[in-house]
């Protein structure tokens, strides 16, 4: 019996730091958690290459029992498109940019926030910790929604 391939999911954001690296492994918890099939990772507009999550997104993380600790941002790439059977942006912003320079994209690219009842998920990036926590909670309810949405991929 073969199982069902994986759906592949790219988180965006601007940095790479912050919101991405949270709903990715919002949304491979989740996932799991359903026993859906997922490969998720994520990746910035602004390019930020090999830096860390941001301490404060690491300690909202981990009160969620998540570790972000050793994630390393990087910057959007074509080879990221293709691998993406969706590409779930945080901002306008971002599918602006995504849709200008990776013109591929398609119908893969989404606002996370619309599978949670909003548009755009803040940048907490600078603030205080309570607004990376508001952050995490918007991205895990949409990411929630998300998962609970996608059609269940059956085995070939």
């Amino acid at each position: 019996m073969s199982t069902a391939s994986p759906y592949h999911v790219l988180m965006v954001c601007t940095g790479n730091i912050c919101r991405s690296p949270m709903a990715e492994a919002l949304c491979r918890e989740y996932a799991a958690s359903r026993g859906r099939g997922m490969e998720v990772r994520s990746a910035g507009t602004a390019g930020l290459v090999d830096q860390p999550a941001d301490p404060k997104a690491v300690a909202v993380c981990r009160e969620l029992d998540l570790d972000i600790s050793g994630h390393r941002s990087q910057g959007i790439t074509d080879e990221l498109i293709a691998w993406a059977d969706y590409v779930l942006v945080m901002e306008y912003a971002h599918a602006g940019y995504v849709r200008e320079h990776f013109p591929a994209v398609g119908e893969k690219l989404m606002l996370l926030g619309t599978f949670g009842g909003m548009v755009e998920i803040s940048d907490p990036l600078g603030g205080w910790t309570f607004r990376f926590r508001r952050s995490r909670n918007d991205i895990k309810k949409c990411v929630d929604g998300f998962v609970d949405r996608l059609p269940v991929r059956r085995a070939t």
